[in-house]
Order: C-alpha cells, then sequence, then structure tokens
C-alpha cells in the first residue's frame, strides 16, 4: 500500500537528491516544496528564494559534494532522513534532517549535522 507517508518519504529523498547531489535547488523547489518554506537551519535564510540562492553558492563551492540516505523514517506529517555527507577535502558527515509536508509537499525543514571524527572511542559507526 502506498499511503501520503510513503510518498512523503519518497518525495523528501527525491527533493534532498536533487538540490545536494544534483546541484538543482531550484528544480527542487519547483517540484517538491510548497507554498512556503519554513527552514530552521541557522546558517540558510528563510524562504525558497534563500534555499535556492544557498544550494546554488554550495555547488560552486563544494563540487562534488555528496548524499547517501542511510535511514528514511515518517511518521504522519514528518520525515526524517539519517543521511551520510561527503564533502570535498575529505569531510564527512552524519546528518538528520526533518521536513514536514503539507498536501504532501516540503513546506518546513530542521536539522543536526556532525563531523565524522577519524577516531572512535569504540567500533559502533556512525551509520
Amino acid at each position: 500500500m502506498n499511503t501520503q507517508t510513503d510518498k512523503n518519504k519518497e518525495n523528501a529523498q527525491a527533493f534532498y537528491d536533487l538540490m545536494f547531489n544534483q546541484c538543482q535547488p531550484r528544480k527542487a523547489i519547483e517540484l517538491y516544496a510548497g507554498d512556503v518554506y519554513i527552514q530552521h537551519n541557522p546558517h540558510v535564510a528563510d524562504g525558497k528564494d534563500a534555499f535556492i540562492d544557498y544550494f546554488d553558492r554550495m555547488a560552486v563551492e563544494y563540487p562534488g559534494k555528496t548524499v547517501e540516505f542511510k535511514r528514511v523514517i515518517a511518521e504522519d506529517k514528518l520525515v526524517v532522513l539519517h543521511c551520510y555527507q561527503v564533502w570535498p577535502g575529505d569531510l564527512e558527515y552524519a546528518g538528520i534532517d526533518i521536513f514536514r509536508f503539507d498536501d504532501g509537499k516540503v513546506v518546513e525543514h530542521w536539522d543536526a549535522l556532525q563531523e565524522i571524527p577519524k577516531e572512535s572511542k569504540h567500533s559502533n559507526t556512525m551509520f
């Protein structure tokens, strides 16, 4: 059964892949964002235009950056992506992105990002 929650999970991944891996934030916003886009990341201004400007700049400043989805968790209108990000310069991050959907469209975003250390006190991974 393909519920709205399942569609939201698919759309969250497609949205993130399009803007981050494929470096097409404008197309990601056009296809997957609602009438408003509320941003909670303090490094990105609020709104769709600010999102596009930020990720256009990231594509130029960090060519080749990639994200891989390790887990996708959804409940009602919220989708959580547990992500592995690789940035130029051998920078690796574990991230959590939370998206709120309204009528199948992304309308709000929160995130937390942690650099993956070269050494760990245990043999568990970040994923």
